[in-house]
């Protein structure tokens, strides 16, 4: 999918999008579409599948735009980047998203029981844990992703969870404040946090999947192709070794705050998240799985990017579907190798 020249709302580009099979046993594509001025919604379109391979999309409009206050500041507007998990303990679609408001980016969620209406809870709360020393609100927080079924928590409970990123510089909102990590917490770089959320308490009120509990950090940047930062890509997938996880790691340029970051290198690698406690990695692939090698990758509003949010099963293949340098979207297959 590449932008429509004759849409303005897809004047800046397509990127980043969830993904989700609706009733009628089609798959939809929910990209962000960005219009000029870097205003971003998230627009739904029918997946064309010839020969049993994703090739191109039918736009259906919009499913959700920086409607609401703290989605949008005096000079910025956005809800970006969404996610799609099917939570099916309790039969909802959950879109994970992030809102570009007044104190920059923060993460939030809709569900919908159709994949057609997505009605919002709200930004995203996380707990106040006293052996961080700080309140994880008080940062930008991006690439939030749930887990498709339940998980064990650290108190031994059956529960929901997600994986999510807290960026500690608040340089750009105090300059000279710096990067104020939690307690114990030594790198500063973006790493990839989980958070586990009360199933009961959802199940009595959905509203619930916005109070995250109990998070840890699980992964932090390690490879050459992760120096600056990684971040979680797509819902984890269950395979028989754990939680296969893709994510992206950055290298090259760091600039502050929210600038787009030219000179970086996006690429997508994997994690092997361990099936009875997520916190724990058992393997991390030392090179990327996927980085940007084509005329789509190379050059765009953001150039040398790969970064996948989505995967789904179509006959007997899988494939990703992933940004490409921030103004279209691709899709690779993945293969297991024995």
């Amino acid at each position: 999918m590449s932008a429509d020249p004759g849409d303005p709302l897809e004047a800046e580009g397509v990127l980043n999008p969830g993904t989700a099979w609706g009733a009628d046993g089609e798959l939809y594509l929910y990209p962000r579409v960005v219009a000029a001025g870097n205003v971003s919604r998230i627009a739904r379109a029918r997946v064309t599948i010839v020969d049993g391979v994703p090739v191109g999309v039918e736009r259906l409009g919009i499913v959700l735009s920086p409607d609401e206050r703290w989605e949008h500041g005096r000079r910025n507007a956005g809800v970006e980047d969404p996610r799609i998990t099917f939570l099916e303990p309790i039969g909802l679609h959950v879109m994970t998203y992030i809102a570009y408001g007044p104190l920059g980016p923060k993460p939030a969620l809709a569900v919908s029981s159709d994949t057609i209406e997505w009605r919002r809870l709200g930004p995203i709360h996380f707990e106040y844990q006293p052996e961080l020393e700080t309140d994880l609100n008080l940062f930008p927080n991006k690439d939030i992703v749930f887990f498709p079924e339940l998980v064990t928590a650290p108190d031994g409970r059956q529960s929901l969870a997600l994986l999510h990123r807290p960026m500690w510089d608040l340089d750009w909102l105090r300059p000279g404040e710096g990067a104020r990590t939690p307690a114990g917490i030594d790198d500063d770089r973006p790493s990839i946090w989980i958070g586990y959320v009360d199933l009961e308490a959802v199940q009595r009120d959905p509203a619930a999947l916005t109070r995250v509990l109990g998070s840890s950090m699980i992964a932090a940047p390690e490879m050459a192709y992760e120096t600056a930062k990684i971040g979680a890509g797509p819902s984890p997938l269950r395979v028989p070794e754990g939680w296969l996880l893709l994510h992206h790691g950055v290298s090259g340029a760091t600039p502050k705050g929210f600038e787009l970051a030219h000179g970086s290198r996006y690429s997508a690698g994997a994690m092997l998240l361990d099936a009875a406690d997520p916190r724990c990695v058992i393997a991390r692939s030392a090179e990327p799985l996927l980085e940007p090698e084509t005329s789509e990758e190379l050059h765009g509003t953001l150039g040398n990017v790969v970064f996948p949010t989505a995967i789904e099963q179509i006959g007997d293949r899988r494939f990703v579907f992933y940004g490409m340098a921030d103004s279209s979207i691709g899709v690779a297959e993945l293969t297991r190798l024995e």
